[in-house]
């Protein structure tokens, strides 16, 4: 309700240091003096305005103290700050990341804008011709000069595919071809590791009387080393009396050649003598001759190294075999590593009785042809017996060698009668060793039946010759062994 007292009777607003005026509220009119309600509102306002004074005055105080407390508690934090780095509330402008090292701001740089290439739209210039329009295009910036490039191709793009199998297929190749030149090295590595394998439980045995391995290692392969070397000088006695005697027997055969009545009756006929005159004489023949004997020479010289090489290598393999198989076990998973080192000394064991036990035979059959060869007094009787004993080692048909040779240098040397008994007793002993001797040391050694050993021998003779037939039968022990050990219980348990 507007008020309508004139302007003349309103009385002026206080102007000293009463309560209204240090609320800073303005008073209201004051109603006339005979108004007792007037006078009762008028006190409880006076009274709302002290009060209201006294409550401003106490949050200042307040505000005060807070602003206080949060001072020192400020000077507190920088007397503790020691790394000199700067408060964010004195700084002139907020920092983001600050360097750990100083402490200080690190400063960004501002990043630039990316130029994003540029559909052509249509109409638009060749970017052949116009340089502009090839800039946007591109999306030519400072960052990328020359354009921003294009995505990057992925795995299932042709392209790629291709080129990777090209390369898989090219590194295969060049494995094999590598893996064939070295054929010759992988073989001497491989029958090196076989005799280290076969001569180990000859260790093993010297260690149980309280030998130290190397000790045990160096004893057996210098009985190796004896035996290599018996085996060489028991046969150059006889190869130089043969070649000796055969170079003073040489004119005596050319006269007998000559007062051949036969002969001489074909040499009218057919003229041989000239013809064996000029082929002895022509180029050819003398040229053959050279290459010949130059092979053999390469071919002597050759064995000799191989057979250094894998002596040598049999030395390394046997003297760090327990580590070397350690180092192949530790390749298993550790929740199959018991496993797999129980079934591996399995496998090493057999390779080891098969490697005995064919020693054993061949020592046999050694023993066995010296003592028939020197009661039926044939010439070079330690070496034939040598002889038998190390083609005794080839399975299947190393016996049938040794008893050829022997037979032939007894019908040589001897008589028919020597040359025939030999052929009698060597098949005799032959069918004694296959069917008595032979079943009874394997026996204890390889478990393989005979059927698998003929396969195994045919097999590896057809793919590494001699060292595959030595290698077919122990290889075929572990396979049956692994499919027994392995296989097997796996197929029930699907």
């Amino acid at each position: 309700m507007p008020d309508d007292t004139p302007p003349e009777d309103r009385l002026a607003a206080p102007s000293g240091d009463g309560p209204a005026a240090a609320g800073g509220a303005v008073p209201s009119p004051s109603p006339p003096a005979d108004d007792p309600q007037a006078d009762a509102a008028r006190k409880g306002g006076t009274a709302r305005d002290d009060d209201a004074t006294r409550d401003d005055k106490g949050h200042a105080e307040d505000d005060d103290a807070a602003r206080d407390d949060e001072q020192a508690a400020r000077g507190d934090e920088e007397e503790t700050r020691s790394s000199g780095a700067l408060d964010p509330e004195k700084a002139d402008q907020p920092f983001g990341e600050r360097d750990p090292a100083t402490g200080g701001p690190v400063e960004r740089p501002v990043p630039a804008t990316v130029t994003e290439p540029v559909a052509p739209e249509p109409g638009a210039p060749d970017p052949a011709h116009d340089i502009e329009q090839r800039k946007r295009e591109a999306g030519v910036d400072h960052r990328f000069p020359f354009g921003r490039p294009g995505e990057p191709i992925g795995r299932a793009h042709p392209f790629i595919f291709g080129f990777t199998g090209a390369l898989g297929v090219i590194t295969a190749w060049m494995l094999v071809k590598a893996a064939t030149n070295a054929k010759s090295v992988l073989v001497m590595i491989v029958v090196a590791m076989f005799l280290a394998v076969g001569l180990n439980p000859a260790v093993e045995r010297l260690r149980r009387f309280g030998l130290p391995r190397g000790l045990a290692v160096g004893s057996v392969f210098m009985g190796v080393l004896l035996f290599f070397a018996g085996f060489v000088a028991s046969l150059v006695q006889p190869v130089s009396e043969q070649v000796t005697e055969l170079r003073k027997n040489i004119p005596d055969y050319v006269t007998q050649l000559q007062n051949n009545e036969r002969l001489a009756e074909w040499d009218k006929r057919y003229g041989l003598l000239d013809r064996a005159q000029k082929a002895v004489n022509s180029k050819g023949f003398q040229d053959s001759l050279t290459d010949t004997a130059t092979g053999i020479g390469k071919v002597a010289i050759n064995g000799v190294f191989q057979t250094v090489t894998i002596l040598i290598l049999t030395l390394y393999f046997l003297g760090s075999l327990p580590q070397i198989k350690a180092f192949f076990y530790q390749l298993a998973p550790r929740s199959r590593r018991a496993r797999v080192a129980l079934l591996g000394d399995e496998i090493l064991d057999r390779i080891g009785g098969y490697v005995a036990g064919q020693f054993t035979i061949a020592f046999i059959a050694g023993i066995t042809s010296y003592v028939f060869l020197t009661i039926m007094g044939v010439k070079y009787a330690l070496a034939l017996a040598l002889i038998v004993a190390v083609t005794d080692l080839i399975p299947l048909v190393g016996a049938t060698i040794g008893a050829v040779v022997v037979c032939l240098v007894a019908f040589l040397t001897g008589t028919v009668t020597d040359g025939i008994i030999c052929v009698a007793f060597y098949v005799i002993y032959q069918q004694v060793e296959n069917y008595v001797v032979y079943p009874r040391v394997m026996k204890r050694t390889v478990d393989v039946q005979p059927a698998v050993t003929i396969v195994a021998a045919l097999i590896g003779a057809a793919l590494l010759g001699v060292v595959g037939a030595l290698l077919a039968i122990p290889t075929a022990a572990a396979i049956s062994l692994l499919i027994r050990e392995v296989v097997m219980p796996r197929q029930e348990t699907l």
